[in-house]
């Protein structure tokens, strides 16, 4: 317990300091958005600034020319300093820079800081999810949840399901079938669960279900921890067809009848297509009883054949970097001897 609380101690220092460097961050562009107004751009405030402070802290980082430019665009861009306290500066200076350089769009910006706010996004991982486009995806996919769940339970759901999910972590030729791809997603299920998203719990793959003596096999299941309920999903490397609801429909009642707790929310059904009508999949989800989402999958391309005897291997590579590697050394120690 006493561990526990000095953790969060230190925790609540770190963001405490955070806070208090965004905002002087944020105040130190705002001046600098004052003097040009006052002085005009060709007065180099930013460079007389940034010369003026290297000298009379000179142990402080932060300072530089480029810093006090993202200074500058951070204020510009949030005028309003109750933002900096309350989203801004809730994140560390270097993820908002990402923020400044790649998301144009102001409401873009305030849901990729409240994303990083809530899954603690490191700056890389931002940066992937920028780069994935992941607001356009969030929430896009078909789904019938307005009909088949209670509010907030449906509006949360829906923006669980992303259209596409991008597994471009994976290679697959253009032969491979659904359990090539099931196989894959399970062995880079650390990759796979990050662009579920958060929340998600990985349950098994092939579940089996025995109905009336039958067994079925789910691709894979997986319990949201926030939603608290079972998610299904379906593996499909074809377009979406209208039969494939059916098929879903009848595995989320088999999940609530067999493994739902009585204190879990109804079980939720993704098909994952290759491809998908929008308007073909919507009539297909009308008549559904189980909430179920379709949406679709891009994978990375295979190395084309011709390609193959091309480029080198990844230990190839190696070798060719410990070669390099080497060298290198060897020239610094003649360099030494000399």
């Amino acid at each position: 317990m006493l561990k526990q609380r000095v953790r969060t101690a230190q925790i609540r220092a770190a963001l405490a300091v955070n806070q208090e460097l965004v905002v002087l961050y944020w105040q130190i562009g705002r001046e600098i958005l004052q003097r040009q107004q006052d002085d005009g751009w060709g007065t180099k405030v930013i460079e007389r600034l940034a010369k003026d402070l290297k000298q009379e802290f000179p142990d402080i980082k932060g300072f530089s020319r480029t810093n006090l430019l993202y200074m500058r665009a951070f204020a510009e861009a949030y005028p309003d300093e109750s933002f900096v306290h309350q989203l801004g500066g809730q994140i560390p200076w270097r993820h908002n820079c990402v923020l400044l350089d790649r998301v144009k769009a102001p409401e873009q910006r305030v849901w990729y800081i409240q994303q990083t706010i809530q899954n603690g996004w490191s700056r890389a991982i931002l940066e992937m999810q920028i780069e994935s486009r992941l607001y356009e995806r969030q929430g896009s996919a078909v789904t019938n949840f307005s009909q088949t769940l209670p509010k907030p339970q449906s509006d949360l759901a829906q923006q669980l399901i992303k259209d596409p999910y991008n597994f471009d972590f994976l290679t697959l030729g253009k032969e491979a079938q659904e359990r090539d791809l099931e196989r894959a997603l399970v062995e880079r299920i650390r990759d796979f669960l990050l662009e579920l998203g958060t929340g998600f719990s990985f349950v098994g793959s092939q579940y089996p279900l025995e109905v009336s003596g039958q067994e079925y096999r789910l691709d894979l299941l997986f319990y949201h921890l926030t939603l608290r309920c079972y998610v299904i999903i379906d593996l499909k490397m074809v377009e979406f067809q209208p039969e494939f609801s059916g098929k879903m429909n009848f595995y989320v009642s088999a999940v609530n009848a067999i493994l739902r707790h009585p204190d879990d929310q109804p079980t939720i059904g993704i098909i994952l297509c290759k491809s998908k009508n929008k308007t073909v999949a919507e009539l297909a989800l009308q008549g559904m009883t189980q909430p179920i989402g379709v949406s679709t999958h891009q994978i990375g391309q295979e190395v084309p054949e011709q390609l193959k005897g091309i480029l080198p291997t990844v230990e190839q590579l190696e070798i060719e970097l410990n070669t390099v590697a080497a060298e290198l050394e060897a020239q610094k120690d003649s360099r030494l001897d000399m």
